[in-house]
């Protein structure tokens, strides 16, 4: 399964917590301590916000540890948001097109887990996306579509109710097709400013998330991070959100809600 890292707070350079942590996002690509899949090595993908209302976007198809342009970034780019993405490709093809996080206009989303059965239903998913945003999507992942969705569902306006409604519409598909595997789901998304986050699953199996604090080095100002997998060992820093909860960040405030699938 893949790893992720979200970041908001003060100007970091995000290399702090790609590459120089104990167990930085890079370590995760090549060795995850709380994934089935230990090894992500299908791609990553950093975005982050700057002096533009369009978050820069930078993805490959390299494994995350062996991308000297990454590094080059990370060290260089400043900024008080970011996501940062490594892949682990289920059913869909390696291509830059199927990393994340993906962006629309302000929005970056990004995505750990599957749609169970998403070959066999992937067109029936893609008619939930409005035509307003269909010919947006570039790549063939259960995750994209999800994004897209979560769009058509109104997540610019209210996310929370777009994932209960996006979460419905996607196990009403996979119930009407008779897919008998699991939705799994621990998914971010940012407008640039807050950052919402969801842990969730169909099976009660959903992928791990963890919320936290974290300083920059040579900072005593810590920012706040959801992210798979906590960066250090140090447990205190670090509290596991319970599964089926919904979680909303800004700055060095969060809030979690219970999360019950609706469409309404």
């Amino acid at each position: 399964m893949c790893r992720w890292l979200a970041y908001s707070g003060p100007p970091v350079h995000p290399d702090t917590f790609l590459f120089e942590a104990e167990n930085s996002l890079i370590q995760q690509s090549l060795s995850a301590q709380m994934a089935i899949t230990p090894t992500n090595g299908d791609g990553f993908g950093l975005g982050w916000y700057g002096s533009n209302p369009q978050p820069g976007l930078f993805r490959d198809v390299l494994p995350a540890w062996n991308d000297e342009n990454l590094k080059c970034v990370a060290e260089q780019v400043e900024c008080g948001l970011f996501f940062a993405h490594v892949r682990a490709a289920t059913s869909t093809g390696i291509s830059r097109s199927n990393c994340h996080p993906f962006r629309y206009g302000k929005w970056l989303f990004m995505h750990n887990g599957q749609i169970g059965g998403y070959r066999a239903i992937r067109h029936q998913l893609g008619r939930l996306i409005s035509p307003d945003y269909y010919s947006h999507r570039l790549g063939s992942t259960d995750s994209e579509t999800f994004f897209y969705t979560l769009l058509s569902n109104g997540l610019e306006t209210d996310p929370q109710t777009a994932f209960a409604r996006t979460v419905a519409q996607v196990e009403a598909v996979m119930a009407e097709a008779g897919v008998t595997s699991a939705l799994r789901l621990t998914a971010a998304a940012t407008d640039g400013d807050h950052i919402f986050a969801i842990r969730y699953a169909s099976d009660d199996r959903a992928p791990t998330l963890f919320a936290g604090l974290g300083a920059a080095k040579g900072s005593t100002e810590p920012g706040l991070m959801v992210l798979s997998e906590p960066l250090n060992s140090q447990t205190e820093d670090w509290r596991e959100v319970p599964m089926s909860h919904f979680v909303t960040a800004q700055g060095g405030d969060i809030e979690e809600a219970a999360f019950t699938p609706q469409d309404t």
